[in-house]
């Protein structure tokens, strides 16, 4: 991976990034890493990634020489002196980051947060005026904005932190089946229903029963929908997200219902076949447009369905109509059908026979 335009900024200022105890959020493996280790040899370093795919290739690279952490909840033993944050799609998820750090910085404890400017970086004075004494623009180069601010000395004094109180929740009422949606800040369709799992919701098949494999399950709402209208199914949801899974493991309980939830680059720790694949694909991975793990999915996924000539096996997929997953359905799946389109989103229907 060549090194991203966010990493080239910071090492543009590695005079700023000096630090015993760094804490770096949500940095891509692209070789920041090691020029900061270089620079840096005796930090004791920590990475903590939200996303499933950073987590691991900074954990392949890195294992020996710093801790890497991958949950909705960030814990540790140490307390840091410096946190790079690359900046969130979200700005309530940088709220809610910034929150969960806070009971381990020590007093003055620098933050560094960088990102592209049309990610929304330039807010982060505003964002952080209640966490840090003074928020400033450091650098402005290839397209993104780093800047520099020092904790505020009450910011970890405020009430103690509780990952409870972030969760979202709404209510939906679709077909006369009424669900509680919890959510995570951060997490795809946060607040309400999206128009293309709707539309999925309205097109799955007419009976279900068996192993369900939700891919791509964000708060986990197909995956409950299919539970509570089917109710002879057994529900595996996957997502690359931790704060999607931990959404998802709410969902469920507040649902009252089961499922196995779990972390997973596409495919890569699916070791089930299953009768019914359903999937709203993600095509982005943090502010960036990326087609790669659904475009994987998509081409592995039929060695995972049942073939079972007794019972019906399918996968229903939505996606926005501008994405050419069609064809390449078609080439690595079999015979596959656009069965629905609205407002700019399309069902795909692979029926197993």
């Amino acid at each position: 991976m060549s090194m991203s335009n966010i990493s080239q900024v910071l090492l543009r200022n590695s005079e700023l990034l000096s630090a015993k105890t760094p804490l770096f959020i949500n940095l891509l493996e692209d070789g920041f890493i090691t020029h900061y280790l270089d620079d840096y040899p005796q930090a004791n370093i920590t990475c903590y990634n939200t996303n499933f795919i950073d987590y691991l290739a900074i954990t392949d690279k890195y294992k020996n020489h710093l801790k890497t952490v991958f949950t909705s909840e960030y814990k540790n033993d140490l307390k840091h002196d410096l946190v790079v944050i690359n900046f969130p799609k979200s700005k309530d998820e940088l709220a809610f980051t910034l929150a969960m750090i806070a009971p381990y910085l020590l007093t003055d404890a620098k933050i560094i947060l960088v990102g592209e400017k049309k990610g929304g970086v330039q807010s982060s004075p505003k964002l952080t005026q209640h966490f840090l004494t003074s928020c400033q623009k450091i650098d402005a180069a290839r397209h993104c904005l780093l800047f520099a601010g020092i904790v505020n000395t009450k910011a970890g004094e405020s009430e103690a932190f509780t990952i409870e109180s972030w969760y979202k929740n709404y209510q939906i009422n679709i077909s006369g089946i009424e669900l509680t949606i919890a959510s995570l800040p951060g997490v795809f369709s946060q607040k309400k229903l999206d128009v293309g799992t709707a539309l999925l919701l309205d097109n799955l098949p007419q009976s279900m029963q068996g192993k369900v494999l939700d891919f791509g399950c964000g708060a986990g709402v197909i995956s409950c929908f299919i539970g509570k209208k089917f109710a002879n199914t057994e529900l595996s949801l996957l997502d690359v997200s931790a704060l999607a899974i931990a959404s998802a493991k709410k969902t469920l309980t507040l649902n009252g219902l089961s499922g196995n939830v779990f972390a997973s680059n596409s495919l890569a720790n699916v070791n089930e076949n299953y009768q019914h694949i359903v999937s709203n694909p993600p095509f982005h991975q943090g502010t960036k447009t990326s087609y790669q793990a659904t475009e994987d999915f998509l081409r592995g996924i039929k060695k995972h369905l049942t073939i079972n000539k007794q019972k019906n096996s399918d996968i229903t997929i939505v996606a926005n109509s501008f994405l050419q997953y069609l064809p390449i359905m078609k080439q690595h799946i079999g015979n596959t059908k656009a069965i629905a389109s609205k407002q700019g989103f399309n069902i795909y229907y692979h029926h197993q026979t």
